[in-house]
């Protein structure tokens, strides 16, 4: 996947340093206090453009959010709408999602959202889909006991594929859709791809899983 370098972004990041973190590995197990309160954590890796985080951090005044982007030409256009909100709850940061241990203590996250996250669709780049195994490892280290992933996509076959990792995993499965836009499900927020595939007519799946120890 190919992103437009954005020249100005590198500067734009560092001038917005209360939003975009530098540095997260020195707040591991101070997220709390950085935030300035005990409030839950609630961690989105591929964070994108920044609609989900940046509306659910509107929506929850009482959770702390942080998004998390590899890319920098991404994560700016999350850290404009951050700004823009001008909201205390929401937190990003460019790092890749394989540090989550070294950024996050035991137990310091209490959930986590994977949307529309890439769906690698080769076999030989099984591991490097966000509900490969390894993955399962790093969330379940940084969440509480029976900490959830929450996950959304428009991919059927990345959707198959999740159901059966987290299954393999151990992973309770709470709550399955095959068409979230059609179903009973309230309080849904869409991310810019959501907003683009179901324009579409394209269904999106959902599922929350648990972890169960």
């Amino acid at each position: 996947m190919r992103f437009r370098n954005k020249p100005w972004a590198k500067d734009y990041i560092a001038e917005n340093a209360f939003y975009c973190i530098p540095n997260p590995e020195e707040h591991k197990g101070k997220w709390a206090a950085l935030f300035g309160n005990s409030n839950p954590i609630h961690i989105e890796v591929g964070t994108g453009k920044g609609t989900f985080i940046t509306e659910m951090a509107k929506a929850n005044p009482d959770i702390n959010y942080i998004g998390i982007e590899l890319f920098e030409s991404v994560i700016v256009k999350a850290l404009e709408r951050a700004v823009a909100a001008d909201i205390p709850n929401v937190k990003l940061l460019n790092v890749d999602a394989k540090k989550l241990t070294e950024i996050f203590e035991k137990g310091e996250v209490n959930q986590v959202y994977l949307n529309f996250s890439d769906p690698w669709p080769k076999g030989r780049h099984e591991k490097r889909r966000l509900t490969y195994k390894d993955f399962l490892d790093l969330y379940k280290t940084v969440l509480v006991e029976q900490g959830e992933i929450h996950f959304k996509t428009d991919n059927r076959g990345l959707f198959e594929y999740s159901l059966m990792s987290f299954s393999s995993y151990g992973l309770l499965l709470k709550y399955v859709s095959l068409d979230l836009h059609n179903s009973d499900f309230e309080g849904n927020i869409m991310t810019e791809y959501e907003e683009k595939f179901s324009s579409l007519g394209q269904p999106i799946y959902r599922c929350e899983v648990k972890y169960q120890d």
